[in-house]
């Protein structure tokens, strides 16, 4: 399905499930969402890209192949639960870290960077997945 107005509004689709797929992930510590469900968001925006206007856009429009961006979002969860036996305390304990920023403190944890690392690992990982389907489906 790769009618003209579908080609014309997917990029402003993308952009604007891009942006609320990061909304998801900051907002999903205290309310419903988190690094799975923005992933989840984010990779369903590239999908509708690629349907829309082919692979070969979307892989541009990613920079990084989503391998990568998976296992660096895998490296970045790992390094999360990893921290925490550096301060003798169990595994995947969160730690918080409190920095001012703009004459304000604002409050960094251990378990915003896992709720990262997954986003990646699952844009990463559903965006391969979807990019591999959507090639093979055009031969």
């Amino acid at each position: 399905m790769r009618t003209l107005i579908f080609r014309t509004i997917a990029p402003f689709l993308t952009s604007l499930m891009v942006v609320f797929s990061v909304f998801v992930l900051l907002r999903g510590h205290n309310e419903p969402g988190g690094g799975f469900i923005g992933g989840l968001i984010a990779a369903s925006a590239f999908a509708i890209y690629g349907i829309a206007c082919g692979v070969s856009p979307v892989r541009r429009a990613l920079y990084f192949h989503p391998m990568g961006i998976a296992g660096f979002g895998l490296l970045i969860a790992s390094f999360a639960g990893i921290l925490s036996v550096f301060y003798a305390v169990p595994f995947m304990t969160g730690l918080w870290a409190y920095v001012p920023l703009f004459g304000d403190t604002v409050a960094l944890s251990t378990v915003l960077m896992f709720d990262i690392g997954v986003y990646f690992v699952v844009v990463g990982a559903i965006t391969s997945i979807a990019l591999a389907l959507e090639e093979r489906s055009r031969d």
